[in-house]
């Protein structure tokens, strides 16, 4: 039966949790630990000459840098590697392996960099130490690109070759395809391994299909305490012990590895959380670098389903996993640009309006500070009353303007009770059936400004474009970069308070350049406001 070993990355795949900052006593402490455990393979970070050394940390710009920190440390029967990201780590700040306390580096590279990688390892097992070659995002391979890196290192001879999903994008069966390929090619004296990671909430139990199938080949198999990683995290290394333990007659002491976690890699967890989620979900659905989902989801004004749309668009396949910002700025303003039949909607909306006063209504603070105004100018007026992106209490709100797909989720089961009608804005899909009214959200945009899509300014213009002459306005308050901003402080947007006084004279100016043409009266306190109110008091 091949030989099996264990190997931990806690403190270089789990730096990316907290930029490699353990602290140089967990640094300590978690190794000791390991060591304790009897897993095979220590990894203790990165090498990257672009950082420099700082004693709290597990990346490292030089081997002399590791042994400082490590090197006085008891690896009882461990192998030690540290890992390079090819092309950050000059072979010059590497000693040879009989000066280190490295006994084993481990290089990553991606696809179109093989063979200047497989050269550079080549080098790094010329000084003494066993090498491993990790193919990064080891899905964008076609067979026919496999079978050229596998000749590569039949050629060189690493110690091992690492298969690595990198976005957590395969399920058993796609891992056993490329493990079949390396264990029927390469030369049986290089070991093999596996590193997963859990997008899918599949790192162990691809593991676990690792583990059973068999080999030509020693294996190696990856993990970190309690999974701590990049993006949703890796296969848990404790998991993956009690495994060999049970099946394999491997001796690991599962103990020591829960201590570290409770002692350390808890606390990291409390502080900044990973695993499964939404967010690295759709990365590995659409097969894509996952800072394509941050770009679309700070937009703010996206839906799940909707970025999911966006990323099913990325293409060519090679821009899928090397992030192509242009790539996203185009799908997105492709996105924004869409436009659809709006005619009937702005018409019947016209008619749903005519010839009453329109009370706009939004979720300030002074809705409730100020209702007796408000209130007061309902019963005098009997007004056609919108709100912007929420339904107001104690408001009999005629319709609501939806411009953001959170919003409207917040706002559904009110929406069904009061069966409230709903304008909405392009971009938001409607849960059941249709809104009432949609029009093109493009148009109204200010694509010269960072926020565009202040949803206020967004229905001053749709009433503008259906030539409405009079609107009075309550809850629109301003902004504050220390207050609460809603009346609700669970709508409070984060990013608002840091643009809170660039915000107040944006609007202040946009108000007054609408009042040209419309009449735009405020009835509650707002920063937006340049002319008395209606009871006569200076704003």
């Amino acid at each position: 039966m091949h030989d099996i070993r264990l190997l931990d990355c806690t403190l270089r795949d789990g730096g990316y949790v907290n930029d490699w900052k353990f602290g140089n006593e967990n640094l300590i402490s978690v190794f000791e630990r390991l060591a304790d455990s009897g897993v095979d393979i220590i990894e203790i970070g990165f090498l990257d000459d672009r950082r420099p050394f700082d004693t709290d940390r597990s990346i490292m710009p030089s081997t002399a840098c590791a042994d400082a920190i490590f090197g006085q440390l008891d690896k009882k029967h461990a192998m030690v590697v540290g890992m390079i990201d090819y092309g950050t780590c000059a072979i010059k700040n590497i000693s040879p392996c009989k000066d280190s306390f490295l006994d084993g580096i481990r290089v990553i590279f991606k696809k179109h960099l093989m063979h200047e990688a497989m050269e550079y390892c080549r080098q790094v097992k010329a000084l003494g130490y066993n090498v491993f070659a990790q193919l990064v995002s080891v899905t964008s391979y076609n067979d026919d690109e496999l079978t050229e890196l596998i000749g590569l290192v039949n050629d060189v001879q690493p110690y091992a070759v690492s298969m690595v999903d990198t976005y957590g994008l395969m399920h058993p069966e796609d891992m056993l395809h490329y493990y079949e390929l390396l264990d029927n090619d390469v030369v049986s004296s290089v070991r093999i391994g596996f590193h997963g990671h859990n997008n899918f909430q599949l790192a162990y139990a691809n593991s676990i299909a690792f583990l059973d199938k068999e080999s030509k080949h020693d294996i190696i198999v990856d993990g970190t305490l309690f999974g701590m990683g990049k993006s949703a995290g890796n296969a848990p290394l404790e998991l993956l012990g009690m495994r060999l333990n049970d099946k394999y007659q491997k001796h690991y002491n599962i103990d020591a590895m829960l201590e570290a976690i409770e002692e350390t890699v808890r606390t990291f967890y409390s502080d900044s959380p990973w695993g499964y989620k939404t967010f690295f979900f759709l990365s590995a659905k659409n097969s894509c670098h996952p800072n394509y989902v941050s770009y679309f989801q700070n937009k703010q004004n996206l839906s799940a389903s909707k970025i999911d749309e966006l990323l099913a668009m990325i293409g060519p396949e090679e821009k899928k996993l090397l992030y192509d910002k242009l790539s996203a700025e185009q799908l997105y303003n492709n996105y924004a640009d869409e436009n659809i039949p709006e005619r009937e909607s702005l018409e019947a909306f016209g008619k749903e309006i005519s010839g009453r006063k329109l009370l706009l209504v939004g979720p300030g603070r002074n809705i409730r500070l100020q209702e007796k105004k408000i209130a007061d100018f309902i019963g005098q007026n009997s007004p056609f009353i919108v709100s912007v992106n929420y339904i107001p209490e104690g408001i009999p709100a005629d319709c609501v303007f939806v411009t953001n797909g959170k919003r409207y989720h917040d706002m559904t089961l009110t929406l069904n009770r009061t069966r409230t009608k709903v304008l909405a804005t392009s971009n938001v899909e409607c849960r059941n059936g249709s809104f009432d009214f949609t029009v093109n959200r493009a148009p109204l945009l200010d694509r010269e400004e960072r926020i565009m899509d202040n949803s206020f300014l967004m229905l001053i213009k749709l009433l503008h474009k259906i030539k409405v002459k009079e609107v009075y306005c309550a809850g629109f308050d301003g902004y504050s970069d220390k207050e609460d901003n809603y009346c609700d402080p669970s709508m409070e947007y984060n990013f608002v308070k840091k643009e809170a006084l660039h915000l107040n004279d944006y609007m202040r100016k946009r108000i007054s350049e609408a009042r040209t043409d419309m009449h735009i009266e405020f009835i509650t306190y707002s920063a937006y406001d340049e002319v008395e109110d209606i009871n006569g008091a200076s704003i």
